[in-house]
């Protein structure tokens, strides 16, 4: 990759980076809700990586065609049964989960697709999302930057309902990544952060 470009990337997307850095070079990507394409060319610019995207909107395919991204058009709320079990080294759901109605269903078509499962999300239990809810009002922030009429958000979800849930759905958690923009919180992540991040794998 131009070295004069990843600053300004990183800088931009700093969940690009924490994701990357759980990427080995070289491995077989599937990016689900893969939006304009950004991710999965960003991984392949800094990781070598090959990858097909899943996406739905019309228009965030162009985009991902002009990226010179292999996207493939699905909904995934009818699951991925046009993939093979174990077909990737990595499935990505990055700040997708949220939006999800079959949740529990989309993480265990995560973990039968894929070797190991990267999921990214807003976390509800950040501490200026509580004071907005005590305040009496629904939270409009950096990652949840929607109102409540208008969101696509239906399943939000704190660190802790995230990890009830992969234990719900025999994943194994591999590591567990907080951050504030591109600061990494190790205290009270919980309520000090607001992206969480997890790599996990199917418990055997």
């Amino acid at each position: 990759m131009n070295d004069t470009t990843a600053p300004s990337t990183i800088a931009l997307r700093p969940d690009f980076a924490a994701i990357a850095a759980w990427i080995k070079p070289g491995a077989k990507i599937l990016d689900l809700g893969c939006g304009d394409g950004s991710l999965l060319r960003y991984l392949r610019d800094t990781r070598n990586v090959f990858g097909y995207g899943v996406e739905i909107d019309d228009d965030n395919l162009l985009k991902c065609f002009r990226n010179g991204i292999n996207v493939i058009q699905n909904d995934l709320e009818a699951g991925l049964s046009g993939f093979e079990s174990d077909s990737f080294d990595y499935v990505i759901l990055s700040q997708t989960l949220q939006a999800m109605r079959h949740t529990e269903g989309i993480i265990k078509e995560i973990l039968r697709v894929g070797k190991e499962g990267i999921v990214s999300f807003p976390n509800f239990g950040y501490w200026k999302n509580r004071v907005q809810v005590i305040s009496g009002h629904m939270p409009v922030s950096k990652t949840l930057p929607y109102h409540w009429y208008d969101t696509p958000n239906i399943h939000l979800c704190t660190l802790g309902d995230f990890e009830a849930l992969c234990q719900q759905c025999n994943a194994r958690i591999l590591e567990r990544r907080v951050m504030n923009n591109d600061r990494l919180v190790k205290f009270l992540p919980n309520l000090m952060g607001m992206l969480a991040f997890y790599r996990f794998e199917r418990q055997d």
